[in-house]
């Protein structure tokens, strides 16, 4: 495996319980690429990315991550695999009872950090690289919903990750919003993370083209979307 390549699947099947829900699943992520993973409700999108951070065991076929091998990972690795991994979800999930600085501690806490003084820098330099550097006293609900997203990006980021994957993390925002939150994940790709989101939100690949994956019919391929597929979105 190439050092540059961060994510490797090949012939891979993945399944959901006893469901098949892609398969022959070859596809690679290089070290800073930003890929779109595309399709429909159902098609598999959630389920390769709970694959990658290792929530669903893969069964058939062969898969790396940041070097783990998904086959033969253990479930004692699992938490090292996830501490290079930062996670962001539709519906944000942050602990509603702390502050904003506290949900990212949190997040240290539970990953080994033990330094508070390291902690609350780390924290502070993280917001401030979000646009949230004078929020970290709030509380959640003070915050707009793209504060409480570019809080979500915040805590993926705090352990310094290789790969941020982001599950529809504009599916709850409106477009402006949208805008601000792809061009903050947009830099975060061109500082040498990989990042790899699913959307279905086409209208994001106008302003902001890049590598697209489609999940469809079972399979995953690479996607180019016509000019006249574009002009309908």
């Amino acid at each position: 495996m190439s050092f540059d390549i961060v994510i490797e699947f090949k012939n891979a099947s993945i399944f959901q319980k006893e469901v098949l829900v892609l398969s022959g699943v070859d596809m690679s992520v290089v070290k800073g690429e930003f890929v779109y993973l595309i399709g429909k409700t159902g098609s598999g999108k959630s389920s390769l990315l709970q694959t990658i951070y290792a929530d669903l065991p893969l069964a058939y076929g062969d898969a790396t991550v940041v070097g783990y091998d998904l086959k033969k990972i253990k479930k004692r690795e699992i938490p090292f695999l996830r501490r290079k991994l930062g996670i962001i979800f539709q519906d944000f999930q942050l602990l509603t009872d702390r502050s904003v600085t506290d949900n990212l501690l949190f997040v240290m806490k539970a990953t080994g950090w033990k330094d508070k003084k390291k902690m609350l820098e780390q924290a502070q330099d993280i917001l401030e690289k979000v646009g949230l550097g004078t929020k970290g006293f709030k509380m959640p609900h003070q915050l707009s919903g793209g504060e409480q997203q570019r809080v979500a990006i915040a805590r993926a980021l705090v352990n310094n990750p290789e790969i941020i994957l982001a599950d529809e993390p504009t599916g709850n925002l409106d477009p402006e919003t949208s805008t601000g939150i792809m061009k903050l994940l947009f830099d975060i790709s061109q500082s040498g993370r990989s990042v790899l989101m699913a959307t279905h939100n086409y209208s994001l690949f106008k302003q902001f083209p890049s590598k697209t994956l489609k999940c469809e019919n079972g399979k995953v391929a690479p996607y180019n979307p016509s000019l006249s597929e574009m002009d309908e979105w």
